[in-house]
């Protein structure tokens, strides 16, 4: 009897360490799963172009090349388990460096969407702009952060990227040195999660955002005017013909801006001069993270949806394709409409609007956002 409670302790001791050895061993098969593979995809002027792909036990597949940190492709399965890619993009890196590209997929800044007639006023100092848009600035100027090659650093034990970025003082016309990090994580839930900081030495607007171009068919509707959509936002804001926002913030009831009920895309979009272009006022009192926005294609019966810690989100319909884009995957015509972005972000030309929430980065402060773009089927 005194040997076998001797011999207990060991054998209790045995099977713990066995039992943690299997847990252990079972994390890793699991973590396995998830992975980061890379290939060269060209380059620019002397700084070589990779693509990184991130891959879920899921299947769902999302890949990112340096260059602007775009978003070249995100594969994730229709209602029948086939899995389709669900963004416009191109074959080689050419296509993403013609001068028409529309900024397919790329993180967008130093200031994401439009500044008025290029210029705003801060600690009483003009600042000017690159006049890239209709005499307007646009999406961060000529040569903003979606054509910069980003250093690309794979993050250990998961199936992550982070980019960061120095954008120099003077760049592009803005004031300060602001240091940037992006970091792109896939879940095991289908999610693509996006995390952004930024910090500055002098103050200076920041506003950034992703530029993806969404179509859930991927490719099988030329179009996304049957794609349901639902914007979890009463209000947004108005704009003149350059498509500046008036300062107004108006509610979207009894309107053709009105997706607080899911509807078709294309059902009011002719009643929408020149389509849907526009920042929508999320319903939302701070900045957690919340949904934004919900996206059907019944077809494929591909849902996403679109949660952010941003208090606006700037829906377009993808007005100015028209067909003549070079390189793209398999050669299919982007036509008007082929896609849809939606846009996490503070309202356009906040710096010359002060009734709009304030984008002003200081130094010693640290901006933040997390969007997530969650997949699935219905």
């Amino acid at each position: 009897m005194t040997r076998l409670l001797t011999i207990m302790p060991f054998c209790l001791l045995l099977f713990a360490c066995n039992s943690s050895n299997k847990e252990k061993n079972n994390d890793v098969d699991t973590t396995q799963k998830f992975t980061v593979t890379e290939k060269p995809f060209g380059g620019v002027d002397s700084s070589a172009v990779v693509q990184y792909t991130l891959s879920n036990p899921a299947g769902m597949q999302v890949s990112i090349i340096n260059y602007g940190g775009t978003i070249t492709e995100i594969l994730v399965p229709d209602k029948e388990g086939n899995t389709g890619d669900v963004v416009l993009g191109y074959k080689s890196l050419d296509g993403f460096l013609q001068k028409e590209n529309p900024y397919f997929g790329a993180l967008i800044g130093r200031y994401g969407n439009r500044i008025a007639a290029a210029k705003f006023t801060l600690d009483g100092l003009v600042y000017q702009l690159a006049k890239n848009n209709n005499g307007n600035s646009l999406h961060g100027g000529d040569n903003g952060f979606d054509k910069v090659v980003w250093t690309a650093e794979r993050m250990p034990g998961d199936s992550s990227l982070k980019l960061t970025y120095s954008s120099k003082d003077g760049e592009e016309g803005f004031p300060g040195q602001v240091n940037v990090q992006v970091t792109y994580t896939l879940t095991n839930n289908n999610e693509l999660k996006l995390d952004y900081t930024a910090t500055t030495d002098k103050a200076t607007p920041v506003n950034l955002t992703s530029h993806a171009y969404f179509n859930l068919s991927a490719g099988k509707d030329s179009t996304i005017q049957n794609h349901e959509l639902h914007l979890n936002a009463d209000r947004y804001t108005p704009v003149n013909a350059s498509l500046i926002p008036t300062g107004a913030v108006n509610g979207v009831k009894n309107t053709p801006m009105d997706f607080t009920t899911s509807k078709l895309v294309g059902r009011d979009i002719a009643k929408v001069d020149g389509g849907y272009d526009h920042n929508w006022v999320l319903n939302k009192a701070s900045n957690e993270l919340s949904l934004a926005a919900t996206l059907l294609d019944a077809g494929s019966g591909r849902t996403m949806e679109v949660y952010t810690t941003e208090p606006a989100i700037q829906f377009y319909s993808g007005n100015f394709l028209d067909g003549t884009l070079k390189d793209t995957k398999s050669g299919q015509p982007y036509v008007k409409h082929a896609a849809l972005c939606l846009e996490a972000q503070h309202y356009p030309d906040s710096p010359n609007q002060p009734s709009f929430p304030n984008t002003i980065l200081k130094p010693g402060e640290t901006y933040r956002q997390t969007t997530v773009y969650k997949f699935g089927v219905k």
